[in-house]
């Protein structure tokens, strides 16, 4: 899942991203409010990671702008400020999260999973369609009880469609789950990636829609 971190510190923007990459995620890092917000404005994220101390606008103030905006986007928190008022005014700015720093990265990543658990309805940790199961944390797949191999982007293709089950996810969107800034996009990379989920998963499982998207059935 793509995740935007904002983080001003060089050394811990970078450790986060790494380590959130490491984990699955698709992480953009960027250092400063007025770029996060034009990427929250225009692009699609499953979850960020903010931290307070910016410069030119802290982080609570660009959250409780976002929020005026509208945009639900599951937000984490993640500062040195631990003071219950802080703590206080990031939640009434409109935080899901709020994680003091440091953070152990396999925590940070099992509290994004629940976030975005929580913004898509879903309470279980697996997410099931008919056959098939899918652990985002564990990074696991199966179907009809039997493990099934995934290559990392396999998964996160797989992960995007069916946290989005009943809904045509485009090609942009399964991109854009797959790939952050930088990394070179290949104009037939989902059609392949989806081919070989096909093959692993059956040929029903994923949808076409000509000239819209794909789509996964809960009842799959």
């Amino acid at each position: 899942m793509r995740i935007l971190i904002v983080e001003d510190d060089p050394i811990l923007g970078d450790g986060l991203r790494a380590g959130l990459r490491a984990l699955g995620f698709s992480p953009d890092w960027l250092r400063e409010p007025a770029p996060a917000w034009h990427a929250l404005s225009s692009e699609e994220y499953s979850a960020v990671v903010l931290d307070l101390g910016l410069p030119g606008e802290d982080g609570v103030s660009l959250l409780a702008r976002l929020r005026r905006e509208g945009n639900k986007v599951p937000v984490l928190i993640l500062t040195a400020r631990d003071a219950k008022d802080d703590k206080l005014a990031g939640f009434a700015a409109g935080a899901d999260d709020y994680v003091v720093k440091p953070v152990d990265m396999e925590e940070l990543a099992a509290r994004l999973h629940a976030l975005m658990r929580r913004a898509h309805g879903v309470a279980q940790t697996r997410l099931v369609c008919g056959a098939v199961e899918l652990d985002p944390q564990a990074r696991r797949a199966w179907r009809g009880g039997e493990p099934v191999d995934l290559s990392p982007r396999e998964f996160a293709v797989l992960e995007k469609l069916m946290t989005a089950a009943g809904r045509v996810q485009s090609k942009a969107q399964l991109e854009s789950a797959i790939y952050g800034w930088g990394e070179g996009v290949e104009s037939n990379a989902v059609e392949v990636h989806v081919h070989h989920l096909r093959r692993k998963l059956g040929n029903e499982f994923i949808r076409t829609l000509r000239g819209i998207g794909y789509l996964v059935d809960a009842r799959s």
